[in-house]
């Protein structure tokens, strides 16, 4: 899968703004057919604008991989003192 670009995500929220302003109009005129095709583009751009927010979403969220601490890697030493 292709992921979009999150430095586009302004660009295409104007094409989905624009698509919206399209859609309205194709609704004024009756153009049914060009509504129906409208509506597919801007479920693309919604898509694709899901798609950066989950990017950046995962991008900025810590994972924690269950990293043992340096006490726990090195298990448990015992020390015992020399007899005097």
């Amino acid at each position: 899968m292709h992921w979009p670009d999150p430095d586009q995500r302004s660009r295409i929220e104007e094409i989905r703004d624009n698509l919206i302003a399209c859609i309205a109009e194709a609704e004024r005129e009756g153009w049914l057919g060009e509504v129906e095709g409208l509506q597919a583009s801007l479920a693309g751009a919604n898509g694709k604008l899901a798609q950066i927010d989950a990017l950046v979403n995962r991008r900025s969220t810590a994972v924690e991989l269950g990293m043992p601490g340096f006490g726990q890697s090195t298990g448990n030493v015992e020390t015992t003192k020399p007899a005097s």
